[in-house]
């Protein structure tokens, strides 16, 4: 019988984010951190499962390698009592390590996910989870993106990006929800 409860996969919580806005970069939904702070502490409330995912870079100049400051997690976000904490080196949090394994082993069937940046790991740990057949909800709120230059040199606004992956992942590979929407789904879940 599948989990009664969903997952939550926090995605690359890391200070490398902040180190990159402090550089300059733009990012949209300022708010995204708070409201993983929101989930983390109604997941913790239900005794609903959390997973942490770590990205470590493999690049000499990666803002992500063990040895940097960024690889650190955000404080507010942190692992907290047998948190599984699990580290990837690609996009995917399902290439690479045992995440699919553990939901596997405990029959749990729906994921929330959350965290950075919505369209690199967040967007393919979230189309991999729709193929691999998991019920996906990806907290729109709870997940953000920086400005990006494209290939014909034209500047694409972290809201855009951010608007344009939403649109390509929802229905086909999972639910777009916010934050309070699962908040009060595990509420009820739990009455």
């Amino acid at each position: 019988m599948p989990h009664p409860l969903p997952a939550l996969i926090v995605v690359d919580v890391q200070r490398a984010f902040d180190e990159w806005e402090a550089a300059g970069k733009r990012r949209n939904n300022p708010d995204a951190v708070a409201r993983i702070v929101d989930l983390l502490a109604a997941f913790r409330a239900s005794g609903a499962p959390i997973f942490h995912i770590r990205h470590e870079g493999t690049k000499p100049n990666s803002t992500f390698l063990p040895s940097r400051s960024g690889y650190t997690v955000k404080e507010e976000a942190r692992e907290q009592g047998g948190e599984p904490v699990i580290v990837k080196r690609v996009n995917s949090a399902f290439i690479g390590t045992d995440l699919e394994t553990r939901l596997r082993a405990d029959d749990i069937s729906t994921l929330v996910i959350c965290g950075a940046t919505t369209n690199h790991c967040v967007e393919t740990t979230t189309r991999m989870a729709g193929n691999l057949d998991f019920d996906a909800q990806l907290v729109r709120d709870a997940t953000w993106t920086f400005d990006r230059v494209g290939p014909d040199g034209e500047t694409h606004s972290a809201e855009d990006i951010h608007a344009m992956t939403l649109s390509n992942l929802n229905g086909e590979f999972a639910r777009i929800v916010t934050a309070s929407e699962v908040i009060a789904s595990l509420a009820a879940v739990r009455q």
